[in-house]
């Protein structure tokens, strides 16, 4: 049985925010994980994650990253370690 995967990307409407949100969907597209990210434009829930920098990634409710827009390569490195790949 396969593990739910929740992947965000916490934008506030910068050309970076959509830079991050399509690295991501590539790294999960390569590494074949059934996951659709989201791109996530609403500063409620950055307050949830108490979040102060955008972009953020935000994997299984866990804050990864935030103020900056991450390779490809390092979200393949951050996916394969907190999903256990």
């Amino acid at each position: 049985m396969e593990k739910d995967i929740d992947i965000k990307v916490l934008s506030g409407g910068c050309s970076c925010c959509s830079q991050l949100y399509a690295n991501v969907e590539q790294a999960v597209d390569e590494l074949k994980i059934d996951c659709q990210p989201e791109f996530v434009y609403d500063i409620n829930v950055a307050l949830k994650y108490e979040v102060l920098q955008m972009p953020a990634l935000i994997v299984n409710e866990k804050v990864i990253s935030q103020g900056s827009d991450l390779s490809v390569e390092k979200i393949r490195e951050i996916l394969k370690r907190e999903l256990s790949l």
